[in-house]
């Protein structure tokens, strides 16, 4: 699956808009996207299998 073929795409509670440090992420079936806002469209996305994008927030909130 391409990141064209992500949808729902929203951005960080986190992201810094005044410096234009956005951060998106989207969904498809089974994978989450993860794009840069910097970049110009069409934006290149990195897509992760959903299980590792889970693990990897597990591991960012330390699991709470």
């Amino acid at each position: 699956m391409g990141p064209e073929q992500l949808t729902g795409w929203r951005k960080s509670s986190h992201s810094h808009f005044e410096e234009n440090a956005c951060v998106e992420i989207g969904a498809g079936p089974g994978v989450v996207g993860v794009r840069d806002t910097k970049h110009q469209v069409p934006r290149p996305a990195l897509v992760y299998s959903a299980g590792a994008f889970s693990a990897f927030l597990a591991h960012l909130t330390g699991e709470r």
